[in-house]
């Protein structure tokens, strides 16, 4: 029999804006710490009167640039603090912020900065080898345009960048790249005067829950990306309720190694943090070692991620030179739970709960979570039970639908797909198959789009079938997740040759190495002489299966 315990909120007085989240927490825990970015290349504590001082210097600066409330501004850069400024900033400032890929190629970047009519970007500098200001004006190269590609290209006016390391700045503080200007972060920063920073506070008063926080990009089963627009209450009220089921406080310190692109590390991460006065403790790249190191060192407490984090962390051979047993919490989902893997986080971590959840970026990650107390079986086998202010049933071929609260306001410039899973009674159609159980868990048993889980990040299909598409030799393909060991699942491509075509396996993945991130290439290529269809010509994905 399933035991419930339910966690008594620890944030007081809500607010509805990150803004005034913020705000709220540099006035109860001014000198505790907010962020520890003690990674690699790294070494900045603040505390969170020194966030907050940090985030109005940003806005202001965004201010001088020309950033009027409710314009876009995309950020495309790893976990550090500088992401968590610029995130807070925009906001601050009362524009919206667009989080990018770190995994995205040039290409994939410049069609958000496009289709968001983003007027500023914050963005790496080098990063995973690769010159990502670079890789936007390569993109962007061709237009013809006399101020330069990118400017020709886009509604950019000004790029912020990142430096990762000691010397990747921009020379002299500020520079061009492909017809727009480029400054340093301390750069901007330093545009700060008194009188800007009056403006960026008076635009932050200005900030309500009503207003946009942010646009998550998440593919679409039509291959074409969706950005899923959240008002601040709706965000807010995500990260307080996702806070509230796992007993976050002061005292906790939060290490945050999923991406902050994705609402995992965004809204059940940084922002939770922001709103129970946790301390943040980002990594940019994953390693079990720096993993391993930074919960020793800083005494970590909460750890998330995909199951693969956990179990990576449990097979390395080197876990007895690291004191782990400041663990408390860990946090899972995103991919199959087997039993015998929260038993073993338990045991061999010394975690005192484990929680497993399930959510879309068009809830802002949250729909129903188990809780403290809740027996093994049910955390590994279900996805608990809704969260508060949300609420789910079953529909029609068992499709899984939730509202409330934190349900998105709608798709970007997308009426049509809004109406498609959004019905006139507010219900979202997840487009995933599941059951209740009788004590009202959540058991997931199908999905109804062909998406696969690579590493815990969703991939679509039809999105990779669309780019195999522009290849020479290519008369049609599908794409489906075939189990791995390390990455939970990896893509398969099945693909008819055009007669005579002399195409290769290699020639399939160098092509898709040149125009798809790289969790989104699939791993294996077979090809056959036809696809298996139904009547009505639809490809039988489970036949491949």
């Amino acid at each position: 029999m399933t035991t419930t315990v339910e966690t008594t909120p620890v944030e007081t007085s809500p607010v509805e804006s990150t803004p005034a989240a913020l705000r709220r927490a540099a006035q109860t825990w001014p000198e505790r710490e907010a962020i520890a970015d003690v990674q690699p290349g790294q070494d900045t504590r603040w505390t969170w009167s020194q966030l907050l001082y940090e985030v109005r210097r940003f806005a202001a600066g965004l201010v001088a640039r020309g950033v009027e409330p409710g314009d876009r501004v995309v950020i495309w850069a790893p976990n550090t603090r500088h992401w968590v400024v610029a995130a807070l900033g925009v906001q601050f400032a009362g524009a919206t912020m667009v989080p990018a890929n770190t995994r995205y190629i040039g290409s994939e970047t410049l069609e958000i900065v496009q289709r968001t009519n983003a007027v500023a970007a914050v963005v790496a500098g080098t990063f995973l080898g690769s010159e990502r200001i670079a890789d936007l004006v390569d993109a962007a190269g061709g237009t013809g345009a006399a101020e330069g590609p990118l400017a020709g290209a886009t509604t950019l006016r000004t790029i912020v960048r990142v430096p990762l390391d000691g010397g990747d700045t921009v020379a002299a503080g500020a520079g061009a790249a492909g017809g727009v200007d480029v400054l340093d972060f301390d750069a901007l920063r330093a545009l700060a005067t008194d009188d800007l920073l009056a403006r960026a506070d008076a635009r932050a008063d200005a900030v309500t829950g009503d207003d946009v926080a942010d646009i998550l990009f998440t593919s679409g089963t039509t291959g074409k990306s969706k950005g899923v627009v959240a008002l601040h209450r709706q965000t807010v009220a995500g990260s307080r309720a996702w806070g509230s089921n796992n007993g976050l406080t002061d005292r906790d310190g939060y290490l945050i190694v999923n991406p902050f692109f994705h609402s995992f590390g965004y809204k059940a991460g940084f922002l939770a943090c922001v709103l129970f006065g946790v301390t943040i403790v980002p990594l940019s790249v994953y390693s079990t070692t720096e993993t391993m190191r930074l919960i020793h060192d800083e005494r970590v407490t909460i750890l998330t991620g995909a199951p693969t984090i956990f179990q990576t962390l449990l097979d390395d051979p080197t876990r007895g030179d690291y004191d782990l047993s400041s663990l408390r919490v860990a946090v899972t989902g995103a991919s199959v739970v087997p039993v015998v893997l929260i038993e073993r986080m338990q045991s061999d971590l010394g975690l005192e709960t484990v929680i497993t959840a399930y959510g879309q970026t068009e809830t802002m990650g949250f729909i129903t979570t188990t809780r403290t107390g809740d027996d093994d079986v049910t955390v590994s086998t279900t996805c608990g039970r809704p969260y508060p202010g949300m609420e789910i049933r079953i529909g029609e071929h068992g499709e899984i639908l939730t509202r409330g609260e934190m349900v998105m306001q709608g798709y970007l410039d997308d009426p049509e797909n809004t109406a498609k899973t959004i019905d006139p009674d507010g219900w979202l159609h997840t487009g995933d198959v599941g059951e209740i159980d009788a004590d009202g868990n959540l058991r997931i048993t199908d999905r109804l789009k062909d998406m696969y889980i690579n590493g815990g990040f969703n991939v679509y299909p039809a999105e990779i079938e669309q780019t195999l598409a522009r290849l020479d030799g290519v008369v049609e393909s599908a794409v489906i997740g075939v189990p791995d060991d390390r990455m939970g699942e990896v893509g398969k491509a099945f693909i008819v040759r055009r007669e005579g075509s002399t195409l290769t396996e290699q020639d399939v993945l160098d092509f898709c190495r040149e125009h798809l991130a790289n969790f989104k290439r699939p791993r294996t290529v077979e090809f056959v002489e036809s696809l298996p269809r139904n009547a009505s010509g639809k490809v039988l994905k489970t036949e491949l299966r």
